[in-house]
């Protein structure tokens, strides 16, 4: 039981979710920033924000993605755990 909940906890952790959004949407920005018309850069003054705010959303969901894999979600302790399973049988 102990192995399901912190492979839960690993699966279901927020950077992973953040990390995982920010690299698709980044990708997909950056693609419209390189496909980006003349026209398009002229209406934003000459920069090319697509490109910019794409390729900044890739850094941030890399970043994200390192963290957790740099520092990954701790298993819960033995006795959170056991206490958790008396309480839902008490329940």
């Amino acid at each position: 039981m102990e192995t399901k909940s912190a492979t839960a906890a690993r699966l279901f952790d927020i950077r992973r979710l953040i990390g995982g959004l920010f690299v698709v949407y980044g990708v997909i920005v950056t693609i419209a920033g390189i496909t980006a018309s003349d026209a398009d850069i002229d209406r934003a003054e000459g920069l090319n924000i697509n490109l910019w705010t794409g390729l900044s959303m890739l850094a941030l969901g890399l970043f994200f993605l390192v963290w957790l894999k740099l520092r990954p979600t701790a298993p819960p302790p033995p006795d959170a755990a056991d206490a958790a399973r008396e309480r839902q049988r008490g329940d």
